[in-house]
């Protein structure tokens, strides 16, 4: 029963075997070993294989993806996962919790944007004296509107 079940379940997964069962393109499966998130190792034939826990890091990968994480973010955070073992509910409550934050910051700056928007809308070069979303620190807005740094610049 062992052995079947090793067959069923390989320990070492070819990288379409992974792009297969994750939903996601060799090519990004390279460019995310490139960015460190996962690893994998050549046989000698060149070839690349993954470990199995490989999966689950995707599918964190994915998540943390959709939710706006940035790589490095993320890279940092499967750096802190153990690499001999699948990343299990324990290892994804810690990541989540530390996201959470960072999501709830993310969230608080779109709302105040989108709450912002029509103040702006209809500027046209986005420099009005109080531009909150653009630039709020707009030190040319006090010589005026429109596009100031395009105006050749004359000496007085």
């Amino acid at each position: 029963m062992k052995k079947n079940r090793q067959n069923r379940f390989p320990k070492q997964l070819t990288v379409g075997e992974v792009a297969r069962r994750s939903g996601v393109a060799v090519s990004t499966l390279h460019f995310y070993e490139a960015k460190g998130l996962i690893r994998s190792w050549r046989t000698n034939g060149n070839q690349r294989r993954y470990a199995r826990e490989v999966l689950r890091r995707v599918a964190i990968i994915r998540v943390a993806q959709r939710t706006g994480m940035e790589l490095e973010a993320i890279r940092r955070a499967l750096k802190a996962l153990p690499r001999e073992r699948t990343p299990n509910a324990e290892d994804w409550k810690k990541l989540s919790v530390n996201w959470k934050g960072e999501l709830n910051e993310r969230i608080d700056r779109l709302t105040r944007l989108r709450d912002q928007l029509d103040g702006c809308i209809g500027c046209g070069c986005l420099s009005m004296e109080a531009c909150p979303l653009r630039n709020p620190w707009d030190r040319l807005s006090k010589q005026g509107p429109g596009p100031r740094l395009l105006e050749p610049q004359t000496k007085e």
